[in-house]
């Protein structure tokens, strides 16, 4: 759904992106991460033919965003971290105002109208006036105004910015529900942990340059070297037999002992470990929990960009 090769923006001898190489496919939720000036909403922009590149390619859907920009404005919704709303327009005159911009009218306006404030939550406002709204429901309003025309690309920039807790939570959810719809979507924000629980692939990008560009897998994966196990028994006093079994097995590099479980630091090379679990209960130990240590996306980001982040 997205593709760029090289995708390099210059002004006089400052490059704005430098090389930028993404792959998106439909339903993908990929989260932009960097400080502000690092280059994201350049990025957006010319994915969605606003800015033309110096040079590189970028790719919309199949079409490029030299030859056919016509074609990838009909497929692409842009919201950009800041646009106006009118005074005198209620809600529903806003929308219906852009929908007839996208040459949607008759029964069809009312209909997409309708379907749009219901998908973000926004109907109990419907006759408020624009200008009235909280940060929040003023996002919400953007964000369904980008979607009227049903494009297949989102590029939403900093939709999270300056928004409150709970309206954060309600904004990620929206992104969430989005993306199970098949949208492919790119969010970008300067704030990891906005963005860490609802993307399935993640990049940042610092100077112009992306640093990091895979899937949250991925990333965790470079990340941990080794798997960590936690090992709970029922019972505490069956930490001692756990470590008398375990202590030099094969599998195992190094183990540390709590007061109700065991973290068993795995070998590098090992990925299986079923066996592990099945030799304890073999060994009448009667388990509370047997599972892998879970690694924050945002504490990979930290390891897997020292001294970019730092910058940030």
């Amino acid at each position: 759904m997205i593709k760029t090769v090289d995708l390099t923006k210059k002004y006089g001898d400052t490059y704005a992106i430098r090389a930028i190489d993404l792959d998106l496919g439909r339903g993908d939720l990929f989260g932009f991460i960097g400080p502000n000036g690092a280059g994201k909403t350049t990025t957006m922009r010319i994915l969605s033919t606003l800015l033309t590149p110096t040079w590189g390619e970028a790719y919309v859907c199949g079409h490029s965003v030299h030859t056919q920009p016509k074609e990838i404005r009909r497929l692409v919704g842009y919201m950009p971290d800041f646009f106006g709303v009118y005074d005198d327009m209620t809600v529903v005159e806003y929308l219906e105002f852009f929908a007839a911009a996208y040459r949607i009218g008759g029964e069809e306006r009312r209909r997409k109208v309708d379907e749009m404030l219901d998908i973000v939550d926004l109907d109990f406002k419907r006759d408020a006036f624009a200008n009235t709204l909280s940060r929040g429901q003023t996002q919400r309003l953007g964000l369904a105004r980008t979607l009227l025309h049903d494009p297949q690309v989102l590029l939403l920039d900093e939709p999270l910015s300056g928004l409150d807790p709970r309206a954060r939570i309600e904004m990620r959810n929206l992104l969430r529900k989005l993306g199970q719809l098949g949208k492919t979507i790119i969010v970008s924000s300067h704030i990891l942990p906005e963005l860490a629980d609802v993307c399935n692939k993640v990049g940042i990008i610092d100077r112009g340059e992306l640093k990091v560009n895979a899937t949250v897998t991925e990333v965790l994966r470079q990340v941990r070297e080794h798997i960590v196990l936690v090992v709970q028994p029922a019972a505490p006093t069956e930490l001692a037999t756990i470590r008398k079994l375990l202590e030099g097995h094969a599998k195992v590099q190094s183990m540390t002992i709590g007061d109700a479980t065991i973290r068993l630091v795995l070998k590098p090379e090992v990925e299986d470990f079923t066996d592990l679990p099945k030799l304890l209960i073999d060994n009448g130990i009667h388990l509370r929990g047997f599972a892998e240590e879970s690694l924050d996306l945002e504490s990979a980001f930290m390891a897997l960009t020292k001294g970019t982040s730092d910058r940030m």
